[in-house]
């Protein structure tokens, strides 16, 4: 499987200001569902709250491969909720499980960069496996549904 087509984990991890949480939780539905409406590529996407500290939030996400990941990164109600996200929340940091084509860690580095987003790309070992077969089907199937 070409790096580019892999599908991967990213996890990005938030930490609301104190007495922001109900908001937070609002730009964060509000994101969800323009995502679910929006990125076909986008195959799990999901707001966790930590059971030890109220203030801190993790979205799980799951990429069909890099080019839903810079579709995600440019969806306009993205960049809106990060726009919120800077008046409702102290941090937000980002990690890549997975591998990634060079030209799109140099994309995401350059872009979060500029906007002061942490992040860390954890790289595939040797070790573990893709479904490829479940990948493809996904990628038929979403032809089909979205042309």
């Amino acid at each position: 499987m070409n790096l580019k087509d892999s599908p991967f984990v990213l996890i990005a991890r938030i930490r609301v200001k104190p007495g922001m949480v109900e908001d937070y939780l609002t730009i964060a539905l509000e994101a969800d569902v323009a995502v679910e409406k929006s990125e076909p590529g986008m195959l799990f996407h999901n707001f966790d709250s930590d059971p030890s500290d109220p203030l801190q939030f993790t979205w799980t996400e799951v990429y069909q491969n890099d080019d839903a990941l810079i579709a995600h990164i440019n969806n306009p109600p993205v960049q809106d909720y990060l726009g919120k996200h800077l008046f409702l929340a102290d941090s937000f940091e980002i990690e890549i499980y997975g591998n990634l084509a060079n030209e799109t860690i140099d994309y995401i580095t350059e872009t979060w960069d500029s906007a002061n987003i942490p992040f860390k790309h954890f790289k595939t070992t040797s070790v573990g496996y893709i479904r490829e077969s479940f990948f493809k089907q996904v990628a038929v199937k979403k032809l089909d549904l979205y042309g």
